[in-house]
């Protein structure tokens, strides 16, 4: 029997607020439905237990009811609230809960077993302004710059392979078993950083992110060898801290990248293979840094990181080790902070545990109150489950934002027409119903990193129109809520598949300028409308094949459309999306649309109707 029953997570009219909540605070719960004897919402707590409430009903006419409560949270609660409705009628139990996709919005009834809806309930917290209002421009050491000007590779390494030019491809050297047997390097340094700060700055950018930068065997850094020394091939504390300083003074700020879950098998802590002068872990259980590791056959028996032997994995609540890391007077975390750096990046933050991420925040916000700490997450990280454990990091004491790859995977399914508008519009509206307020517009928007193909690989599988769909990309990008990334040498038209292909050097002095202007005419975009950075987000269900949302601040309205087909073109009444009575238009696509089109003049819209053609991406301010 089919019974009429809606409710909308989206809609004030069904739950107010919209989206997370502070502790403390009430929430507006409304149920929709024609009558029944009796309606319960079952709400079910963080640590798993459950509480039924019985709604009040409100006639509404002849056939329909609502049925409603308002629950009061508690000042000290933080974690999920996930809740569904329970409905009696004719002897028989009615769900109403979540659709199947868990994606918010509007549910449906089930027969028994519902799915739940979320209410993400956190800590009031702040994210600084710079980190919010800022460009990321993410750099993979070895791969932007060599800094000295003879050209010379500082330090290479014992059993290492330096390219012959910066324009090889890159390759690994790998053994019978597909072991990389000797790591490969192009020379790029922090010196070379230093050298192209203005060239950063010019671009947009007010913030870099550095893979890891500590010493250690490969050309990726992700295998620790020590934590308290720049590696040799990229400079020193000093230059370091030249590079922190005269990125300052150029309004930049410097994150590093923690590597904080495992260290390598070749360093300091576990010496493997016997190269450095202390008494690692693997030689002796005498080790200062026996305990930090965890063996189960003494000693080739260990714990590590995806089964990968050169990552040994850290027990990260061994007391010494947060010491070490975090609250020593020289603590990792101190050492670095203070010679300049104003955030981290945690690596693999599903394998630290929270209470290690929890210390970590407090601290570094106790040594620059306006500093910054981002989680590589690659789901939705507000009910993330890793290793059977409900993860804390959205609920105010851990991550400030997360890398964005949700973002990343939508953006290109639907450029690349692998999903539709609608698709597009659920998975985001989800992310905006889950995440705290804060975290939402911090989000680290990527379009690629170190760890994916490049933008331009991903959305030229055809080898057609790739121009037309980076400008998509980068509008989505620079007018969605969120700190936008640039992944080096993106913006100079690199590409690339999977590792190592996506580490390929950056092209100096081979750039691809259209693509180039491209970026910097986007990024100019942003930086020039505060509404991109700081505007409410609605969306405007068109077709399958158009995208369009707003962004609203103060009296100031943008609208963003993206039509991503490359057959059809569609006219748009501005009526239809609530457009009447704004006095002036202006269209801002136009310094991005005219890289493509010469002939393209600035002018003010007088139609009644927008037409966008395929792959076109228009971009309007109202005021």
């Amino acid at each position: 029997m089919d019974y009429y029953i809606k409710h909308n997570s989206w809609e004030e009219k069904f739950r107010k607020p919209f989206g997370a909540v502070q502790s403390g605070e009430k929430v507006y719960i409304n149920l929709e439905a024609e009558n029944f004897s009796k309606a319960e919402l079952v709400l079910i707590y963080f640590d798993g237990t459950e509480e039924d409430i019985e709604l009040s009903s409100k006639k509404i006419n002849e056939e329909l009811y609502n049925y409603f409560t308002e629950i009061n949270i508690r000042e000290d609660y933080k974690g999920l609230i996930k809740y569904h409705f329970k409905l009696y009628k004719d002897c028989r139990v009615i769900y109403y809960g979540n659709n199947l996709d868990v994606l918010g919005g509007e549910g449906r009834v089930y027969q028994n077993s519902p799915k739940s809806y979320q209410i993400t309930v956190y800590k009031d917290f702040k994210v600084p302004i710079w980190f919010k209002e800022g460009i990321v421009y993410q750099i993979f050491v070895d791969r932007f710059r060599n800094g000295n000007k003879d050209g010379k590779v500082d330090n290479p390494k014992k059993n290492s392979f330096i390219y012959g030019t910066w324009q090889d491809e890159p390759m690994y050297i790998r053994d019978a078993s597909g072991k990389v047997v000797r790591w490969d390097f192009y020379g790029g340094n922090l010196k070379g950083v230093i050298e192209k700060l203005e060239y950063l700055k010019n671009l947009g950018v007010d913030i870099i992110y550095l893979n890891p930068i500590f010493e250690a065997s490969s050309n990726h850094k992700y295998d620790t060898a020590n934590y308290k020394s720049i590696d040799p091939m990229f400079g020193d504390e000093n230059i370091f801290k030249e590079l922190c300083h005269k990125a300052e003074q150029l309004g930049i700020k410097i994150i590093l990248d923690g590597v904080f879950n495992h260290t390598g098998s070749d360093s300091i802590y576990f010496n493997k293979f016997g190269n450095y002068p202390s008494l690692g872990a693997y030689q002796s259980k005498s080790s200062t840094y026996y305990k930090w590791y965890i063996f189960s056959e003494y000693p080739d028996k260990y714990e590590c990181w995806w089964g990968i032997d050169n990552h040994p994995s850290i027990d990260e609540m061994n007391e010494d080790y947060i010491n070490f890391i975090i609250k020593d007077k020289d603590s990792v975390i101190n050492k670095w902070m203070k010679l300049g750096a104003s955030g981290w990046r945690l690596d693999v933050a599903d394998e630290l545990p929270d209470e290690f991420i929890k210390l970590i925040k407090s601290h570094i916000k106790e040594i620059k109150e306006d500093s910054v700490l981002i989680g590589e997450v690659w789901e939705d990280a507000s009910n993330k489950i890793s290793y059977s454990r409900k993860r804390q990091y959205l609920f105010g004491e851990e991550l400030d934002s997360v890398t964005n790859y949700p973002f990343r995977n939508l953006v290109i399914s639907f450029i690349n027409s692998q999903i539709t508008a609608a698709d597009f519009i659920r998975n985001i509206m989800s992310l905006y119903e889950n995440y705290p307020i804060e975290c939402f517009y911090s989000n680290l928007n990527i379009l690629g990193t170190h760890d994916t193909e490049r933008i331009l690989t991903s959305i030229d599988k055809d080898n057609r129109k790739n121009m037309y769909k980076l400008i998509m990309a980068l509008s989505i990008q620079m007018t969605i809520p969120g700190v936008p990334l640039i992944y080096y040498g993106d913006e100079a038209g690199l590409t690339g598949g999977k590792d190592p292909l996506n580490r390929k050097p950056y092209p100096w002095e081979h750039e691809n300028i259209d693509i180039y202007n491209i970026y910097k005419a986007a990024i100019r975009l942003r930086k020039k409308h505060e509404f991109f950075i700081k505007g409410d987000l609605s969306f405007h269900d068109i077709n399958e094949d158009i995208l369009c949302y707003e962004r609203n601040y103060g009296k100031t309205k943008a609208i963003i459309i993206i039509n991503k087909s490359e057959e059809k073109s569609y006219n748009i009444r501005l009526k239809s999306l609530g457009l009447e009575g704004y006095q002036h238009i202006e269209d801002l696509s136009i310094d991005i649309n005219k890289l493509l089109d010469e002939e393209l003049v600035e002018k003010d819209i007088i139609s009644e109707h927008v037409k966008i053609n395929p792959l076109e991406t228009k971009i309007y301010k109202f005021i």
